[in-house]
Order: C-alpha cells, then structure tokens, then sequence
C-alpha cells in the first residue's frame, strides 16, 4: 500500500448561486458528498456550507485526478437532491469549483473553518481564498 498526504480544501456553489441548500436537505447533501468521497478512497475530514455552496476537507489518494474526484461528488449529491430530496426546483451545480491544498499543520483550522460556515458568513469572518469556487475573471 502507497503512503500518502494531501490535503485539500475544495468548494463549489449551486448554479447562478441560488439557495437551494436549506437546512432540510443539508444534512443529507453532505452525507451523500462524505459518503461518495469515502467510497472513491478519500478521507473526508469535513463537509459544511451554506445555502448556496459547500465546502469540502478532504485527503484524496494520488491516485485519483481532482477534477473526476469533484465531478463524482458533485453528480452523486446532484442525483440525490434531484431523485430523493422533495426541492421545488431542479437542483445544478456550477461547472467550475475551486481547490486548495494546504499542509496538515492548518488541518484542525481548516475543519473548523469548514464546519462553521454559517457563522462565518454572518459574522463576516470569512477567508476569501477559502470561499472561491472558480478563477477570478479577466478585466
């Protein structure tokens, strides 16, 4: 078996950034992205968000290529939303996402960052690096 250490801290949001991710499908849209995540080899250290994206601290075997490790979360928790959960409208995610590796020194601060995104976002203590799901726009 091949030792390894990555660490990566990934976010993604809903199409046009609607809020679709209420407290009543929240819990079950993270359990399906942990779930998805541990089925394809990674360690999930947190999934968290708000209701219009998610936030992901994951350790991903090198295996795997990040951009098929995030389009499996992303379609395995769309189908769930789509086919499981009662949502009036036809839930999507953005196309882009974005993706940081970090050292796990930062691992502890990283999930606890990941795990309160609600107060975060009302508090205004957010990390901008931390909340990009997609590259800045050229002017």
């Amino acid at each position: 078996m091949s030792y390894w250490r990555l660490f990566y801290h990934i976010v993604w949001a809903t199409r046009n950034r609607e809020p679709l991710i209420g407290a009543e499908v929240a819990a079950d849209l993270y359990q399906v992205i942990a779930g998805k995540a541990t089925q394809l080899g990674a360690i999930v250290h947190a999934v968290g968000g708000i209701e219009d994206h998610v936030h992901v601290a994951t350790s991903v075997p090198p295996k795997l290529a990040l951009s098929e490790f995030i389009g499996q979360l992303k379609g395995s928790s769309a189908h769930l939303a789509n086919h499981k959960l009662a949502l009036p409208v036809t839930f999507a995610w953005q196309a882009e996402y974005g993706v940081l590796s970090f050292d796990g020194k930062q691992l502890a601060r990283i999930i606890a960052y990941v795990q309160e995104q609600k107060q975060h976002h009302a508090q205004g203590t957010l990390i901008p690096v931390l909340e990009r799901s997609a590259s800045p726009r050229s002017s």
